[in-house]
């Protein structure tokens, strides 16, 4: 096996241009051109269909690529496992999040403890969370809603109440709960769709027998708070959410009809190696939101 013969097959698999990935690899076109041809002498079937200075993975191509590149994964986490055991590094963590609420708080707490552990966070809705911890492109996602894979492990974190906070001289005000439809004339605001949230009130407000006006949206739900507080709207606020931000949006309203509530939970890949550093970020994880558990939202 000649991993380096594999490595330009990918390459050349990738690009489909021979001239291309020549440059890429910094070597002569006619000296990887031999290689690949010895790699098909090797494998004893032509891996491209060639016509004139075109090139394209056949099906037996298709194929052998899909076998390499498992095998260069398998060969990246392998070194990772032995860095990892022999404390070469100080631990990395790559997270995706669909929420953002009690995240910083979590990730400060954490870092506190382990302050030589390096995190790259990003924010995304839990479709695109679950695909990239199938990819292995992560290592930990923290979501609302459950996530159903083979390849993945998914455990319930909180289960959380969602509120609607509207304006100070909204005429809700001082309301303690009321039933979702009484909403169905109101402004909302909202982040935009794909995120939990917003799927989250389309489909209960649909519930109530109304699609919400929505006039705003954001990709930061921080913004909503400001139009709040300019009585622009309402929106729909998670309990811890809005318990961190209750001194800026204090008029909260529990929603009795539907039910509305979220369940939170971590992911994380059966498939894929998680490091000293995640398996310690998941298990403070799990404990922190137990701890959250003890007090009340309200």
């Amino acid at each position: 096996m000649d991993l380096l013969q594999m490595k330009y097959f990918l390459t050349v698999a990738r690009l489909e241009h021979m001239t291309k990935a020549a440059e890429v690899l910094n070597i002569s076109q006619p000296s990887l051109s031999i290689m690949i041809a010895r790699l098909e002498e090797r494998v004893g079937v032509p891996l491209f269909d060639r016509h004139g200075r075109k090139i394209r993975l056949n099906q037996f191509g298709k194929v052998y690529a899909e076998h390499v590149e498992q095998i260069f994964h398998v060969l990246e986490q392998g070194e990772s496992i032995v860095r990892d055991m022999a404390g070469l590094s100080k631990g990395s963590i790559t997270l995706a999040v669909s929420i953002t609420g009690v995240i910083p708080d979590l990730l400060g707490k954490f870092l506190r403890l382990y302050p030589d552990v390096q995190f790259r966070q990003v924010f995304e809705p839990t479709p695109v969370v679950k695909k990239m911890l199938e990819n292995g492109e992560i290592d930990i996602g923290i979501t609302s809603g459950v996530i159903d894979s083979p390849d993945l492990e998914w455990q319930q974190l909180i289960t959380e109440e969602i509120y609607v906070v509207v304006p100070e001289k909204h005429h809700l005000v001082g309301q303690e709960s009321v039933p979702l439809k009484i909403l169905k004339n109101e402004h909302f605001l909202s982040v935009r769709q794909g995120f939990w949230l917003r799927n989250f009130m389309d489909e209960h407000c649909l519930q109530a027998g109304f699609s919400p006006k929505v006039i705003f949206e954001v990709d930061e739900p921080d913004a909503i708070v400001s139009l709040i507080r300019q009585g622009i709207g309402v929106c729909f606020v998670p309990a811890m959410s809005w318990k961190m931000r209750s001194h800026l949006i204090p008029n909260k309203i529990r929603i009795t009809d539907p039910e509305c509530q979220i369940t939170r939970g971590i992911a994380w890949s059966r498939k894929h190696y998680l490091s000293q550093a995640a398996q310690r970020f998941r298990e403070f994880t799990i404990d922190y939101f137990k701890e959250l558990q003890r007090f009340p939202f309200t």
